[in-house]
Parts: C-alpha cells; sequence; structure tokens
C-alpha cells in the first residue's frame, strides 16, 4: 500500500530547445544587428551635425573658447565681482587682444604687399625663362595661352558664381562669428550652472560619472588651448625672427599662419613652413628659401621633443595614429576647421570614455590609501 506522505517525484527541468537567435549563428547575427544600428545611429548623428554645421561649429569653438578662458572667470570671480561683471571683463579682454592682433596684422600685409608682388612677378620672369633653357616641348605660345586661359576664367560666369558662392561664404562666417560670441558669453556665465541642469535627472554613480565627464571636459580643452598656444607661438616667434633676419617679405603674417597652423598638429606648422619657404624661394632666391627650410624643421623637432612634452604633458593622451585618423576625418568633413576641431574633440571624447568604463578614476585621499 503506497503511504500517503511520500512526496511527489521532483519534475526534471525542461532542456531549452535550440532557438534561431541562441545558437552561435543566432548570437553573432544579433549582435551584428546591434553593431549596424549603431553605426546608422552615428551616421545620422555625424549628418545631422553637417547639416547643422552653423550652429554646431559656434558651439564647439565656444566651449573650447569657454575651457581655455575658465581659469580667467574663475579668478575674476573668487575676487569677489559679479558673474556678469566678471564675464564681461574677461569677453571684452578677450575681444580687444585678437582684435588688436588682426589689425596689426592687416596694416602689415597692406605696407609689404606690393613689394611682395613685385618680387612674385620678377620671380615669375626668372621662372619662365628657366623652363624655356629646359630640354621640354615649351614655347612662349604655350605659355601666353595658359595665361589667357586664366583670364577668360576669372572673367566667365563660372567665376561670378564662385564669386557669389565665397560672399555667401563671408555671410556664414561673420553669422558663425557673431552666434560664436553669443554663446561664448553664456557658456563663460552659466556654463556650469547648464551641465547641472543637464544631468539633475540622473542619480548615484551615473551622476558622479557625469560631473566628473564635465570637469574632466573643460581641463582638457582648456590645458590643450592653453598648452597649443604656447607651443604656437614659440614656433611663430622663431620661425617670424628667421623671416625677418633673413629679410623675407610678409615676415609678421608669416608668422602669424605659423601659429594658426600649429593648432592642426603634425602636419600643420610644417605646411606653414612649406609655405614661408615658398614665399622666400619666389621673393630671396634658392638659398633664403634652404635657409628657411632649416630653421622650419629646427623649430619643428624642438617642438615635438622637448616643448609638447613639458607644456601639455598628460592632457593629450592620444597615440599619433589616432591623431592622424583625427585629423583625416575632420577635415574630410569640416575642410580646415574641422581639422582644428578633431584633435580636441577626439580627446575629450577619450576621456570621457575612460570615465565611464572606470579606467579614469580619481585619486583616493592619502588617509583612505593608506588603509
Amino acid at each position: 500500500m503506497r503511504s500517503p506522505f511520500r512526496s511527489a517525484p521532483i519534475p526534471e527541468p525542461d532542456t531549452p530547445r535550440a532557438g534561431v537567435w541562441t545558437d552561435s549563428l543566432g548570437r553573432a547575427g544579433s549582435r551584428s544587428a546591434q553593431v549596424i544600428l549603431i553605426l546608422v545611429l552615428a551616421v545620422a548623428a555625424v549628418y545631422s551635425m553637417i547639416q547643422l554645421k552653423l550652429v554646431v561649429v559656434p558651439v564647439l569653438i565656444a566651449l573650447i573658447l569657454a575651457s581655455a578662458m575658465s581659469p580667467l572667470v574663475g579668478y575674476l570671480r573668487r575676487r569677489n565681482l559679479p558673474r556678469m561683471l566678471a564675464t564681461w571683463i574677461a569677453l571684452v579682454s578677450t575681444i580687444v587682444v585678437f582684435g588688436g592682433i588682426i589689425t596689426g596684422i592687416v596694416f602689415a600685409v597692406r605696407a609689404e604687399w606690393a613689394e611682395l608682388v613685385a618680387r612674385a612677378s620678377a620671380g615669375l620672369d626668372e621662372l619662365e625663362l628657366w623652363l624655356f633653357s629646359l630640354p621640354l616641348p615649351i614655347d612662349e605660345q604655350q605659355l601666353e595661352e595658359a595665361q589667357a586661359a586664366i583670364v577668360d576664367f576669372l572673367t566667365s560666369s563660372e567665376f561670378g558664381s564662385g564669386a557669389l558662392a565665397g560672399v555667401s561664404a563671408v555671410g556664414e562666417f561673420l553669422t558663425g562669428t557673431v552666434l560664436t560670441l553669443v554663446i561664448l558669453f553664456f557658456f563663460l556665465k552659466d556654463g556650469d550652472r547648464m551641465w547641472a541642469f543637464l544631468i539633475q535627472r540622473l542619480r548615484g554613480d551615473r551622476l558622479v560619472k557625469a560631473r566628473r565627464s564635465g570637469t574632466r571636459t573643460v581641463e582638457v580643452l582648456g590645458v590643450y588651448v592653453r598648452g597649443t598656444s604656447i607651443v604656437a607661438a614659440v614656433d611663430a616667434i622663431v620661425i617670424g625672427i628667421a623671416l625677418a633676419i633673413l629679410q623675407v617679405p610678409l615676415a609678421l603674417p608669416l608668422a602669424v599662419i605659423v601659429f594658426i597652423g600649429a593648432f592642426i598638429p603634425l602636419i600643420g606648422a610644417t605646411l606653414a613652413g612649406v609655405l614661408a619657404a615658398l614665399v622666400a624661394l619666389v621673393a630671396n632666391g634658392p638659398l633664403i628659401a634652404l635657409i628657411v627650410v632649416a630653421v622650419v624643421i629646427a623649430v619643428n623637432q624642438l617642438e615635438g621633443d622637448l616643448l609638447q612634452p613639458v607644456v601639455l604633458g598628460r592632457s593629450l593622451k592620444l597615440h599619433a595614429l589616432v591623431i592622424l585618423l583625427a585629423l583625416t576625418i575632420g577635415t574630410i568633413l569640416g575642410g580646415i576647421l574641422g581639422a582644428v576641431l578633431s584633435v580636441p574633440v577626439a580627446a575629450v571624447s577619450w576621456a570621457v570614455v575612460k570615465i565611464w568604463a572606470g579606467a579614469d578614476k580619481p585619486a583616493l585621499p592619502a588617509s583612505v590609501a593608506r588603509r
């Protein structure tokens, strides 16, 4: 007789059946679909930013400038100045300094432009005689035809449409400049409040990481801009003094181009030095051009081996290949301005990724670390 207290047998769990998405091929397909979705979203985001570049570019430039100017605003606020007054002092002083520099460059170009045109014309005549001396099938009629083709293009409707496009570009530049100044003012005045408003819905560890991401962004951009400015100033001063000693025309504008080019890592300062050498070649001859090339090479070696490691330190911890890829992508998407903005954007992106991945954790206090 079966006892009523005997427990019923425990049923064995059903073994899961292999489905379409649970086998190895299904898991690979699911992961591939996720990757494709992420790529589609990234492409859509990039396309949207390109279409809205008149807004996106001023926001990025204003963010970079605000990060570089934040120590000045913080210093003024620590002196018990009101937030509004400190912002106006920082903004107006920056505009006055840059406006004075640009005005000086314009007057320098106007003073030396006639001499450069005369020397360039003489250099082109010498180049034409040199071409005639070569064993090449080039005669004077071919050169005259080439000059006539250039004149026809300059007087054609195509060049007129290009000039109209240039006028449109000037309008966009002025609009972007005004928008950049307005956004920069509000970033300097209320940047911390804006970021606090954006992350107010986060809680716990996410809130801590979001706060550190904002702080780290300002730190990386500020150190990058200030450090690169110091390196660029040294490059421009040394090359400008060399050009002035060698009596190369437009030494001051060329030095300014070197300064601006230094904000494009790896290639910017080199290209600016090549431009200076070409001007020296046309205006002063091959010997002076070789000396300019030697000076540019020496400055680039000084910059790469001494200035950047000391001034920038560990603020831009990116491999040279990553910088090159960022420059390429930025140039394709935004031209020269994209090349200038690509490296600081890549540096900030990497710093934020490390924060959210847990690889960049703040150092513990000494009392805690000793436990």
